[in-house]
C-alpha cells in the first residue's frame, strides 16, 4: 500500500468516528474530510468538489423541492383523509390502510415527509380507537422506509448510488429496475408490520407528549355554506367526524341549539357545528367542499392561499387585557385585523365570538404576516406557526400534474432524469405552489453537503487504491465460500454502518469496494451494487433514521424497542435480498 491508501484508510476510520459520535455534525465532518483530502494533494480541488455540480445533486434539489409542493399543496393529507373516511370506525382497518398509503406515497415521496404528514393522523386514530399510539407510529415511521427500492426516486441513497456508477463504467439505476424485488419486500414487510409488529412493541403511556406535538384540542364553529352537497344528508351519513378526526360537541339551528347531536340529525344550510380536534384538523376543514370555519366566513377570498397570510397559535398572558371579556368585546378583530379560528380552552356552548377568555387559553389566529405582532399587544403570547398545515389545495392539482409530467419525462428518457425534475422547479414556482422561498426552505442543504463531501471521499478511495486494498481483502475473507457469501456479507456490513451513519454515506463508503471486489472475483457488480442499495435504506434498528425520530418521542419509545421491532424486519429484507437479487441481477454473467 502507498502513503495515499493508508492515509485514506485512516481517513475513513476518523469518519466513520466522528458520524457515529454525531458531536460534529455530518456536513461540516464531510467538508472536513474533504478538505483534509485536498491539503496533501491526494484529490485535487476539482476532483474534490465534483460531487457538488454533478447531476446527483441537482436532481436531490429538485426532487426536495417537488416533494415539498406535494405537502405544501395538501394532496399527501387529501390522501390521509381519505383513507380514515375509507376505514370509518374500524380502528385496525385505518392502521392497515394507513400502513399500505404510506408505503404507496414513500415510493415516490420523501419518506419523512409521509411520516410528518400521517402522523396527526395516525395519533388521532389510535387515540379514537382506544389502541396505544406505541403501536400505531413505529409501524407507520417502518412502512415509509419499506418502499424505498420501489422507484430511483424513492431515497436519497438510490439517487446517489445511481449517480456514481458512470464513474466505473456501470449503467446508472432505471427508474424502476428495482421495483419488482422492493415490491415483494414491501409486502413481506407490510405483513409482518400489520399482524407480528404489534405484539413485540410495549404499551407506553404517552403523557403529556401528544400535546406537545401539535394535537391540543381547540373549539371552532364550521358552517354548513349554501348550496354544500352537505346539507339534507344526516350527521352520520356526511361522516364529517371521523373523516377529520373531530368531535362534534354542538349544533346551533337559528336559536335552535342541540347538544351532542346524534347521528341521525339532518343537515341543513347554515347550520352551525360546534367541532373539537386538534388546529391541524380544524384547518382542514377548509378543504372540505360546502363547509367554512365561521370566524373566517367572510375572509374566504383567493388571498387566503398567499403566502402573506399566516396562522399562529397565541396563549392568553395572566395580566392580558382580554381575560375575563369576550372577543367582541375586546374589538379583536378590529384591533388586530386577526380572526379567530379556534380557540383551546373549556368547552362553551355559545359563538367563539361570545367566549369568555381565561388565562392559558390558546386561540388559533389567521392574518396577514404584517398584523401579526399585534396579538401580543392585547396580552398574547406566540406560540407555533401553524401556516404550512394550511396546504394551498388549490394548487393541489397543478401541483400534482407538475409532479407526474416530471416523472413521465425521467421515465421515458425524453430528456436527462435530472433536467426532468428540474423543470418542475420554475414550474411550481411560476404556477405559485410554491414561493421562491419556501422552494430555497424545502432543501435539506446538510445533507447536500454531506453528499457532496462523501462523493470526495469515494473518489479519493478509489484513486488512492484504498477501495482496491479493502476489496482484496474481503475477497481474501469471504471468496472461498462463494458469491452468495459476498452478498451476504456485504448486505450485512452496509446494515452496520448505517445504524450509526446516513443511509447514503453508509452506500457511498462502500459502493466502490463492491465494484473492486465483483471485478477480482469475475461476478458481476450490479448484484453488489444491488445488495448494497437495498440494505442502505434497511436503518430500522435505531431510532437515528428521520422517519424513526419524528415518532420516537410522540410513540415513548425506548431504544431496546426498536432493535427488538426492527430487528425482524432486518431479518425478512435481508432474507429476501438474498433470494431476489441474484434471480433479477444474476452473479455471474450469462
Amino acid at each position: 500500500m502507498t502513503w495515499e491508501s493508508w492515509y485514506v484508510l485512516g481517513l475513513l476510520v476518523l469518519a466513520l468516528v466522528l458520524f457515529s459520535r454525531a458531536r460534529i455534525p455530518l456536513d461540516v465532518t464531510a467538508l472536513v474530510v474533504l478538505l483534509l483530502l485536498v491539503l496533501p494533494g491526494v484529490l485535487t480541488p476539482r476532483e474534490a468538489l465534483a460531487g457538488f455540480g454533478s447531476d446527483t445533486v441537482a436532481l436531490l434539489i429538485a426532487l426536495f423541492v417537488l416533494t415539498a409542493a406535494i405537502a405544501r399543496t395538501g394532496v399527501v393529507e387529501r390522501v390521509g383523509l381519505r383513507v380514515a373516511s375509507l376505514a370509518k370506525r374500524h380502528p385496525n382497518a385505518l392502521t392497515r390502510l394507513l400502513l399500505f398509503a404510506v408505503t404507496a406515497l414513500s415510493a415516490f415521496v420523501s419518506n419523512t415527509v409521509c411520516t410528518a404528514v400521517f402522523l396527526p393522523l395516525a395519533i388521532g386514530s389510535a387515540r379514537r380507537s382506544g389502541v396505544p399510539v406505541s403501536r400505531v407510529l413505529m409501524p407507520l415511521a417502518f412502512a415509509s422506509i419499506l418502499s424505498s427500492g420501489i422507484t430511483v426516486i424513492s431515497t436519497s441513497t438510490n439517487l446517489v448510488v445511481s449517480g456514481e456508477l458512470p464513474k466505473y463504467g456501470l449503467d446508472s439505476i432505471g427508474f424502476f429496475e428495482m421495483a419488482q424485488p422492493a415490491l415483494v419486500i414491501a409486502g413481506c414487510g407490510l405483513l409482518y408490520l400489520m399482524f407480528v409488529a404489534p405484539h413485540l412493541i410495549p404499551d407506553r403511556d404517552q403523557g403529556g407528549v401528544i400535546e406537545s406535538y401539535g394535537l391540543r384540542k381547540y373549539f371552532s364553529e364550521v358552517v354548513i355554506s349554501a348550496g354544500s352537497s352537505l346539507a339534507g344528508k344526516s350527521l352520520g351519513e356526511s361522516r364529517l367526524g371521523e373523516a377529520m378526526d373531530l368531535t362534534l360537541v354542538g349544533l346551533r339551528r337559528g336559536k335552535t341549539r342541540i347538544l351532542a347531536p346524534s347521528p341521525t340529525v339532518v343537515l341543513n344550510e347554515g347550520d352551525v357545528l360546534l367541532v373539537e380536534g386538534s388546529a391541524e384538523n380544524i384547518l382542514l376543514v377548509k378543504d372540505v367542499g360546502g363547509l367554512e370555519i365561521k370566524p373566517d366566513f367572510k375572509l374566504s377570498d383567493p388571498d387566503l392561499v398567499s403566502e402573506e397570510v399566516r396562522m399562529i397559535e397565541a396563549m392568553v398572558l395572566p395580566r392580558s387585557r382580554l381575560i375575563g371579556g369576550t372577543l367582541r368585546e375586546a374589538l379583536f378583530r378590529e384591533r388586530t385585523g386577526l380572526v379567530v379560528l379556534a380557540i383551546h380552552g373549556r368547552a362553551q356552548d355559545r359563538p367563539l365570538s361570545r367566549h369568555r377568555l381565561e388565562a392559558g387559553d390558546v386561540l388559533l389566529l389567521q392574518g396577514a404576516a404584517a398584523d401579526i405582532e399585534r396579538a401580543v399587544d392585547q396580552g398574547l403570547v406566540l406560540l407555533d406557526d401553524k401556516s404550512a398545515h394550511h396546504p394551498r389545495t388549490v394548487k393541489s392539482g397543478i401541483a400534482m400534474a407538475i409532479f407526474v409530467g416530471c416523472t413521465a419525462l425521467a421515465v421515458t428518457g425524453v430528456v436527462p432524469m435530472a433536467v426532468a425534475f428540474l423543470l418542475g422547479v420554475p414550474a411550481l414556482i411560476l404556477t405559485r405552489c410554491l414561493t421562491t422561498e419556501e422552494a430555497y426552505q424545502s432543501v435539506d442543504w446538510p445533507l447536500i453537503v454531506m453528499i457532496g463531501g462523501l462523493m470526495a471521499l469515494g473518489a479519493g478511495m478509489t484513486k488512492s487504491g484504498t477501495a482496491e486494498w479493502l476489496a482484496d481483502a474481503i475477497v481474501r475473507w469471504l471468496s472461498p465460500f462463494g458469491g452468495q457469501a459476498l452478498l451476504a456479507g456485504f448486505f450485512l456490513l452496509t446494515v452496520l454502518l448505517t445504524q450509526p451513519l446516513s443511509n447514503a454515506a453508509a452506500a457511498l463508503v462502500l459502493l466502490p469496494v463492491a465494484i473492486h471486489v465483483a471485478r477480482t472475483v469475475g461476478i458481476e457488480p450490479r448484484a453488489l451494487v444491488m445488495t448494497v442499495t437495498f440494505a442502505a435504506s434497511c436503518s430500522f434498528m435505531t431510532p437515528l433514521e428521520p422517519s424513526c425520530v419524528l415518532v420516537y418521542r410522540p410513540g415513548n419509545y425506548r431504544f431496546s424497542d426498536f432493535v427488538r421491532v426492527g430487528g425482524g424486519l432486518t431479518l425478512i429484507v435481508f432474507v429476501l435480498s438474498m433470494l431476489l437479487i441474484p434471480r433479477f441481477w444474476p452473479l455471474y454473467p450469462v
